[in-house]
């Protein structure tokens, strides 16, 4: 049993009349999938499942407890309204503690604060990794230290601290880019800056138009 646990009841509504209903009362509708099982309908209290999820991510193991049945799952998949601070659907996977899965795990640059070089900029290209293992294996997160990168140095897939995990199989190309050190280029700014100043000298003054119009 995983240590963070999400309270969870079987769900009888469907449709999107009685789904709206429910939404509006601040519960999530959502679904287990488990592979050769029938798909298990569920909802749950909006304000239990935002705890959770800050707490867990989609890359940590949760318990639902699902009228009393306790069941171990991954948030795989949650969509939020465009607009609103609301949650509107969720999707849990069942995990078999005995089979592999593939999960997107966060990457974190750590000592990216520390960076001292002057007029650098730290680029990150990717913001997770996905890898495949045994779900107890499962890290919350793939590491990569920057604190002594260089301008024009790249970190790649091979220098997470996951990559020489045996019990972990990254599935990237370990030459792929993570973040690189970019200098910042005062000529680009500048340049930038002309151009703003020429754009705006190109803008006609209030007596121009006036002029204009009256001729």
């Amino acid at each position: 049993m995983a240590d963070l646990v999400l309270n969870a009841n079987k769900r009888d509504a469907v449709g999107k009349n009685k789904v709206n209903k429910l939404r509006a009362e601040e519960i999530i509708p959502g679904v287990i999938y488990a592979k050769g099982e029938e798909n298990l309908n569920v909802q749950i209290i909006s304000k239990d499942f935002d705890r959770i999820l800050r707490k867990a991510g989609t890359s940590t193991i949760i318990t639902l407890d699902i009228d009393g049945e306790n069941k171990d799952v991954l948030i795989k998949e949650y969509q939020t309204h465009p607009y609103k601070n609301q949650y509107l659907h969720v999707d849990f996977q069942a995990i078999n503690q005995n089979e592999t899965i593939r999960v997107s795990v966060p990457i974190v640059l750590v000592g990216r604060d520390d960076i001292e070089i002057a007029q650098s900029v730290l680029v990150q290209n990717m913001d997770t990794i996905e890898v495949e293992c045994l779900p107890k294996y499962i890290p919350q997160a793939a590491d990569v230290n920057v604190t002594d990168i260089q301008i024009g140095d790249n970190k790649t897939v091979a220098d997470l601290d996951i990559f020489a995990n045996e019990n972990i199989t990254v599935l990237e190309d370990e030459d792929e880019v993570i973040c690189s050190l970019q200098e910042v280029s005062e000529e680009k700014e500048d340049s930038e800056e002309d151009g703003l100043e020429a754009s705006a000298s190109d803008v006609p003054t209030v007596n121009e138009t006036e002029q204009k119009e009256e001729n």
